[in-house]
């Protein structure tokens, strides 16, 4: 039997839904050659900005464009709103765990998470026990990835709590659509984007340390050859802080200074995107020439804050997923306004049973494993793909998770045969500091060979403007 797909443009009859019509009728009303070249536009523009990703697999060194579609995903104002309250509600309950897990470790005496799991997981960093973080917030900044299922509903298939990226191509999405198509914007009342670094600056301010009232906000880069060095340089600049590498910051008694052609200059709040190991090499990796040396010592002494903070990775694990609904229940009493995907936690023996006797029909994902990567698709492997699997789960259960095939929803995306249907996802990026808040919609990302459901960049995936309709749909009337 053929999988149902939900549509996001089309209902089951074949109708546009409300919330498309008005763009489903621009797109009848516009010729092929006008769609075509605008779509070469966006190619030329992207290329010169250098909005690039490097493709692993590939040859080594090569970067390509991150294909952009021009078909928007569009979601309307009433259940935007039902998703930002199911994600404030998540991101609470993570950012209440993590300092849970590093302070009094409630959930852990209550026995609603195995011991082992935590303590044994290796992202729990046992330097953060007992460190107070301000406001305790841990997670700042958090991508939540969210699929739509065959009947339509949400699920949340994974949290992003380490170094969560892609907010620059939202951005640069929207500004390529608002060039390219004016028009639509003019027919539509589409929530903005636009404005997601101020509102990050902002919230990283109201972190800084105590007693610190004009605080100094850096953004820490692992450097050119990182593969999100673009949106490293992106918001560093959209922000109007400075990007620093860290050969440009130093720690002088537990408080941490840039250098700058002036002199040195106190830090006060890095935002940081590079993992936890490299951040301090007498802390953690000693082979880090990327991180500061002592800066774990200041971050512990409350010189300085980390967004994200340290330790944040227990939470986006794989294996730590399936417990945030309990999470939900036990910190803040209330049941999950966003449900998870069903899982299998292949460490329990009746679970590795089933997995093992349905491997064709299921997804199974290390639990360290991001990208993409450390995956099978049970439904688009060979026989040989699927014993080969077989194998790396028998002898390592624990290191995996597996879930049922999602029949992911799909939309109409522009592809060399002509306008398709391809699987989608949709990553919110949430706030968090003195509130949690969170531009309207997200990026939206697309997997444009046909069939797949694997949509991360790193494996040729591709983009889309994501529309909140702050009318619900409904046609400008001054148009």
């Amino acid at each position: 039997m053929t999988k149902k797909f939900f549509d996001e443009m089309h209902a089951a009859d074949g109708s546009v839904r409300p919330h498309y019509r008005v763009y489903d009728e621009w797109l009848a009303r516009t010729p092929a050659e006008r769609i075509e070249r605008k779509r070469a536009e966006a190619d030329i523009a992207f290329r010169r900005v250098g909005i690039t990703f490097a493709v692993y697999g590939e040859e080594a060194g090569k970067e390509r464009l991150i294909p952009f579609d021009i078909i928007p995903r569009v979601i309307p104002a009433d259940e935007w709103k039902a998703l930002q309250g199911g994600l404030r509600q998540r991101v609470k309950a993570l950012n209440a765990f993590l300092g849970d897990i590093y302070h009094d470790q409630d959930i852990l005496r209550a026995g609603l998470i195995p011991e082992d799991q935590i303590l044994n997981n290796a992202q729990f960093r046992r330097e953060m026990i007992g460190v107070d973080v301000p406001a305790g917030i841990y997670s700042h900044i958090t991508g939540v990835d969210l699929v739509r299922a065959g009947e339509g509903e949400f699920y949340v298939l994974e949290d992003n709590l380490r170094v969560p990226s892609g907010v620059s191509y939202m951005i640069e999405d929207r500004k390529m659509m608002m060039r390219l198509f004016p028009e639509l914007f003019a027919r539509h009342q589409i929530a903005p984007v636009q404005h997601y670094p101020d509102m990050l600056l902002e919230n990283l301010r109201t972190v800084a340390p105590a007693g610190v009232e004009d605080p100094t906000v850096v953004l820490l880069t692992p450097g050119v050859y990182n593969s999100a060095y673009f949106e490293h340089t992106f918001l560093a600049q959209q922000m109007g802080v400075e990007l620093v590498e860290g050969r440009d910051l130093f720690v002088d008694h537990d408080t941490v200074f840039m250098r700058t052609t002036r002199g040195p200059q106190r830090v006060d709040v890095i935002y940081r995107r590079l993992d936890d190991d490299f951040l301090d090499p007498l802390a953690f990796r000693k082979d880090s020439m990327l991180g500061v040396p002592g800066l774990l010592s200041a971050y512990r002494a409350g010189r300085v804050t980390l967004a994200n903070a340290i330790g944040t990775g227990v939470a986006d694990d794989k294996s730590i997923y399936p417990y945030v609904p309990d999470m939900i229940r036990f910190y803040l009493g209330e049941e999950p306004l966003l449900n998870n995907v069903p899982t299998y936690m292949l460490r329990k023996p009746d679970d590795l049973r089933y997995v093992l006797d349905h491997l064709p029909e299921l997804v199974v994902k290390e639990v360290h494993g991001a990208g993409g990567y450390g995956m099978l698709v049970g439904p688009a492997s060979t026989r040989q793909q699927i014993e080969d699997f077989r194998a790396r789960i028998v002898a390592a259960p624990e290191k995996y998770i597996a879930q049922p095939t999602l029949a992911l929803s799909t939309c109409p995306t522009f592809v060399e045969s002509g306008v398709a249907p391809r699987h989608l996802d949709l990553r919110p990026f949430v706030l968090s500091g003195k509130d949690i808040d969170m531009v309207p919609g997200g990026l939206t990302r697309v997997a444009l060979r046909e069939g797949s459901l694997v949509v991360n960049s790193s494996q040729g995936g591709g983009t889309k403007d994501t529309w909140v309709l702050e009318n619900n749909g409904r046609e400008n009337a001054s148009c």
